[in-house]
């Protein structure tokens, strides 16, 4: 949850750090730089995680990402200039990684056997995208506490994040004890040690270096057929261009129309609200309708709303408004909107939002937990996450610049395309695995998956 309310958080920061710094206002790559820079630094994080997990265990990891989380945080509340804003986000973002890398072990490390039904499963992933999503409306929540706490409300913005790092976690003897009956504490303890040493015997017959680990995989066709199902459907939730409403939305909302920055962020929090209503909704219809269906539905309406959600549009024939923002040399044009259709901007954001979360948001990381072999389980789920984090890093990197270059109205149409694009490689590529045994999901690769041939029994 924390690392999903610090996109949240420095979304809503940004609107008054342009107002301290006036280069952050007057320079896209500066203000490109403060909002991207935690996404490349968590690539990085979540190779260092995934070694730091085998090597010293989750729990010395967990500790090193709360350090480095409660580092950035005093950093980028006491930055005199905006490049110190971007270090202590770089720290943020190592974090973030190696967090994003730990959680996802946990999951299913610490999961009872029982819950290895469809139902339970899907309940489980579901609500860890729930917290993530109540993470996202959390942030906004703070920052529009703080629109109230002047002079430095982008600093109280930014601290507050130190301070859930400096809970400690508990030991996993006493949260195996918060799960399981206390006769099954001993047994699953063993299980899991178990399983670990197992692991480590499959790792040393693979061999030690990176090149091995990748070769032998790559030989089997039915892991290189889900690596492409799963890598695509990350790949596709990113360009979609979802990120973008999460690190830019009150800044959105101002472009649209709405030059109350207590406005601004009171809107997003009710988009980061519909977040979490559509991962609920995801929970509640996944496993009736499938993640195939699911994913496709919803990127149809989404590319809907895309292609008619225009902020900013409204300002284009005003050649005053035009003329003051060239003249300025502004990104973002604050002071409102003389049209009075703006609010529909804010509903078509909101219809994004909501369809969004139910498909795109939620059923990826379900379809990377059902589709890999067992024993390559890890190394997929972690080249699909470090595919997620590199799509992450390019559309918020280039958002800004194609602001700038096409619009915004444009921008949100290319998306739009993305969307369609999406949608056809979904069709193509990514098999249905709703209700179907671990055993059978592997055949269906095996034998070559075709969107218009057979269809199971579970479809």
């Amino acid at each position: 949850m924390y690392v999903h309310a610090c996109e949240g958080v420095i979304s809503g920061a940004l609107l008054y750090i342009r107002e301290d710094f006036d280069s952050v206002s007057k320079k896209t790559w500066l203000h490109r730089m403060i909002v991207s820079m935690a996404v490349g630094a968590a690539i990085i994080g979540a190779a260092i995680g995934a070694w730091m997990n085998d090597s010293l265990g989750r729990r010395k990891s967990i500790l090193t990402a709360d350090t480095l989380f409660f580092v950035g945080a005093i950093v980028m509340a006491a930055a005199p200039a905006p490049w110190v804003i971007v270090i202590g986000w770089v720290f943020v973002g190592l974090g973030v990684g190696m967090a994003s890398m730990t959680a996802s072990l946990y999951i299913s490390e610490a999961s009872p056997e029982s819950f290895y039904t469809t139902f339970f499963f899907v309940t489980l992933v579901g609500m860890n995208g729930l917290l993530i999503k109540f993470g996202q409306f959390l942030s906004y929540l703070i920052n529009l506490g703080f629109t109230q706490v002047p002079p430095g409300t982008w600093r109280w913005m930014l601290g507050v994040a130190g301070i859930p790092p400096l809970y400690k976690k508990e030991e996993a003897r006493a949260i195996l004890q918060k799960i399981y009956p206390d006769e099954e504490v001993e047994k699953e303890m063993k299980l899991l040690s178990a399983s670990i040493e197992a692991d480590e015997a499959a790792e040393a017959s693979i061999g030690n270096n990176l090149f091995s680990k990748l070769r032998s995989p790559m030989g089997n066709v039915v892991v290189r057929r889900a690596l492409c199902a799963g890598i695509a459907v990350q790949v596709v939730q990113q360009f979609v261009g979802i990120n973008t409403i999460l690190y830019y939305c009150p800044s959105i909302m101002q472009l649209a129309g709405y030059a109350s920055k207590v406005v601004a962020l009171g809107l997003s929090l009710v988009t980061a609200g519909l977040n979490c209503v559509g991962t609920v909704i995801s929970m509640c219809f996944v496993d009736r309708y499938g993640r195939r269906r699911m994913m496709i539905v919803c990127i149809i309406i989404g590319l809907v709303a895309l292609s008619t959600f225009q902020p900013g549009a409204c300002l284009a024939n005003e050649k005053a408004i035009g003329n003051t923002c060239q003249g300025s040399k502004l990104v973002w044009y604050d002071k409102g909107c003389p049209s009075r259709l703006v609010f529909l901007a804010v509903v078509l954001l909101g219809l994004y939002i909501i369809v969004y979360s139910p498909g795109m948001g939620t059923v990826p990381w379900i379809v990377n937990a059902e589709i890999y072999p067992l024993k390559y389980g890890g190394l997929g789920g972690g080249m699909a996450a470090m595919a997620n984090w590199t799509s992450n890093l390019i559309v918020s990197m280039t958002f800004l610049s194609l602001t700038e270059a096409l619009g915004s109205w444009a921008t949100f149409l290319l998306y739009a395309g993305c969307s369609f694009i999406g949608l056809i490689v979904i069709v193509l590529v990514v098999p249905e695995t709703k209700g179907l045994p671990l055993e059978e999901i592997e055949n269906e690769l095996r034998r070559g998956f075709k969107p218009f041939g057979r269809k199971s029994e579970n479809n």
